[in-house]
């Protein structure tokens, strides 16, 4: 498992690596695997680009175990691997589509208080009602 400061430190990186982005020269896009533009070719965006990928699979491994054995472990576990996904992917779009350094600031502190609060939603979904699998259950037999 994850510890606070390391799983904090992995929400933080694409602020980091936008900030990186916008002070590094222009490339261009149609260069060779590697060499194209939002590479900057560093440690962080590495580790950082590997553990998109991570979640991206643990989502895919957790969609059958939700249906296959639904409980609180599965219901947080999607809880925290949905949140970090969509502020990973929105945070792209950031990246991508707001430009100054005004705009940029505002925006991402709007997502991180956007994913919080869809964590802490979950979170409290999963704790108070139901949780992700059962609701989801319930929504199929509709």
């Amino acid at each position: 498992p994850l510890s606070v400061p390391t799983a904090l430190s992995l929400l933080r990186r694409p602020a980091v690596l936008a900030a990186a982005h916008r002070s590094a020269p222009a490339r261009d896009s149609h260069g060779p695997a590697g060499q194209g533009h939002g590479t900057c070719g560093s440690k962080a965006a590495s580790l950082h680009w590997t553990g998109e990928r991570a979640v991206s699979v643990l989502l895919l491994g957790l969609l059958p175990a939700a249906y296959l054995c639904p409980g609180p472990a599965v219901d947080y576990s999607l809880a925290a691997a949905l949140t970090l996904h969509g502020h990973w992917g929105l945070g792209q779009v950031i990246t991508d589509y707001v430009h100054g350094d005004t705009a940029i600031k505002v925006a991402n502190t709007g997502l991180y208080a956007l994913s919080a609060a869809t964590f802490a939603g979950l979170c409290y979904f999963n704790y108070h009602d139901v949780g992700i699998c059962k609701a989801v259950a319930m929504l199929w037999s509709l």
